[in-house]
């Protein structure tokens, strides 16, 4: 990319980091947030490149100047960890988020005022005790539908805008999921990813099918999964040994999902690959993170990846946003 863009880096328990020369120079954000703040998930507007959203361990939060200074939006998510937050790209006043203890959001005023949706969402689970939402997706193509997997309770799906949402199975047998992508391809398939699978759904979620990581990838333990932003077909998928493990690897796909290969990294990653940025600015521009805090970078849509110097302790979520 010849302009310069910011990237954020959102960690658990040294706050957010922004840097706005693509990763040479950091500061850590001290306008709104906390220094100390865990930060669980960004998400960029979609017509508005510099308006960035922000989920907090108190919290959503609001940057207009690209993830320089935040401010909290007032919200019934004050007292609660917010850990994914998905905007309509048909009507981006529609936000919807999710939650720790696991519950889902909606503001349909971009975010001045909320509503908790109704679900039925376990307490408790095994694994992670407090469910969580670590998958929230608006199909951008039919923005009725909306996706949220739960870690540990399976996919919930809404097909009427998130007014009422229901728990669909259907061979999806690990309810521990991690992440959700619409493959608008003509296919309108639906990916999950779990621990040790990807599932695929090219019905709305009445039934699914495991493409067989154990047997594609190395690392099968799945965690984030992302669409380049100008190509549903080329798919990148954040894989590792376990959740804290030791390494960490990228899969991308150029054929929606059929057939996959290993990135190839300028050094193993000390830990799983964790979350990925896009952005349609520079569609060949993504940005990745480890679970404990190294960043590499792609600016020809992944056929090769630069290491990033700097690094953080555990991270969680990353965005880049043109300046």
């Amino acid at each position: 990319m010849t302009a310069p863009y910011t990237i954020c880096v959102g960690t658990v328990g040294s706050g957010l980091w922004t840097s706005p020369d693509g990763g040479d120079n950091w500061r850590r954000v001290m306008r709104g947030l906390w220094s100390e703040s865990r930060v669980f998930g960004l998400t960029v507007h979609p017509t508005q490149p510099r308006t960035v959203f922000a989920g907090a361990d108190d919290g959503i939060y609001k940057s207009d100047d690209g993830g320089q200074g935040f401010e909290r939006l007032d919200s019934p998510m004050n007292g609660l960890d917010v850990w994914k937050i998905a905007i309509d790209p048909t009507d981006p006043d529609i936000i919807f988020a999710g939650t720790r203890p696991a519950a889902l959001f909606r503001s349909k005023d971009g975010g001045r005022s909320w509503q908790k949706l109704p679900t039925d969402i376990a307490e408790e689970c095994p694994n992670v005790r407090v469910p969580r939402v670590t998958a929230l997706t608006v199909d951008p193509s039919d923005h009725r539908i909306i996706w949220a997997g739960i870690e540990v309770d399976g996919v919930q799906r809404s097909l009427d805008g998130g007014d009422s949402w229901e728990r669909v199975a259907g061979g999806l047998d690990d309810p521990d999921i991690h992440d959700i992508g619409v493959n608008i391809n003509g296919t309108k398939r639906v990916l999950t990813t779990t621990p040790r699978e990807i599932f695929a759904s090219t019905d709305t979620g009445k039934s699914w099918h495991g493409i067989g990581v154990a047997g594609q990838f190395r690392l099968p333990y799945c965690r984030s999964l992302t669409a380049r932003a100008d190509d549903p077909n080329v798919l990148f998928v954040a894989t590792g040994d376990g959740a804290v493990g030791t390494t960490g690897a990228i899969q991308r796909s150029t054929d929606g999902g059929k057939s996959w290969k290993a990135a190839s990294l300028p050094v193993a990653p000390n830990s799983p690959i964790w979350a990925f940025a896009t952005h349609p600015a520079d569609p060949g521009l993504i940005v990745t993170c480890s679970h404990y805090g190294e960043l590499y970078a792609s600016s020809d849509g992944g056929d090769s990846w630069r290491k990033l110097p700097r690094e953080f302790t555990e991270t969680r979520t990353v965005a880049w946003v043109p300046n």
